[in-house]
């Protein structure tokens, strides 16, 4: 599904050169559950970026699902964003005065004609997967903070992503909701979603298949 080949990123920052990336080779199969660990300025939160298409490597080749996006224009990326990746955030991002379906439908404003028609209903079934079924029709400010990174992740999943890049998911969270957000990742994944999640904390690492460590822009284990 995902498929890095010397992916190196240089940063050029006040005249001092940063490489956050060194020469990285990685390739996640369709249907794993991987989590990405590594100390801050390890290159994690860059190989994010780099996997979800917001940023560009300085050099190497990155494939999704057999395409080489590494050479694709800002707006091909954007496109691929939309369409093939579905992100969940550590700070929600959700929109304060639409509804949770009005949030969970936001990305479908890009998508074709048939995909918006059949949006709706989609946005609904996916809520009641999350276990918001009853809580369409609340607004961020009436719903705890599991309840929102519930709505994220169900946004996330709108457009029917080949891969779900989590970064630090219950960062935000206590212990008992953070393992039912994590109970419901794990959920995902069973059912065949592929996600790439980072995290700082290895009890939450543990519930993924394999778990990757960066160091200084390698991976280390």
């Amino acid at each position: 599904m995902l498929k890095l080949n010397q992916i190196t990123k240089i940063y050029q920052t006040q005249g001092e050169t940063i490489t956050a990336l060194d020469h990285v080779d990685l390739s996640i199969a369709q249907g794993e559950f991987v989590a990405i660990m590594g100390r801050s300025g390890s290159g994690k939160s860059t190989m994010l970026n780099i996997l979800g298409c917001m940023d560009k490597p300085t050099s190497g080749q990155y494939q999704l699902a057999g395409k080489d996006v590494s050479v694709l224009n800002d707006d091909e990326l954007s496109k691929i964003r939309n369409e093939h990746i579905g992100f969940v955030f550590q700070g929600f991002h959700l929109l304060p005065r639409l509804t949770a379906l009005e949030n969970v439908m936001v990305p479908l404003r890009f998508a074709t004609p048939e995909r918006q028609a059949e949006g709706q209903k989609r946005a609904e079934s996916l809520l009641e997967q999350v276990g918001l079924g009853e809580r369409i029709h609340h607004m961020p400010n009436e719903m705890s903070g599991g309840q929102i990174q519930r709505v994220a992740i169900a946004r996330s999943l709108i457009n029917q992503p080949e891969v779900l890049l989590a970064d630090e998911p219950t960062g935000n969270l206590d212990s008992a909701i953070s393992q039912q957000i994590i109970d419901l990742l794990c959920d995902l994944n069973q059912a065949g979603q592929t996600i790439v999640m980072v995290t700082h904390e290895p009890d939450i690492a543990e519930n993924a298949g394999r778990t990757i460590h960066f160091l200084d822009g390698k991976i280390v284990s």
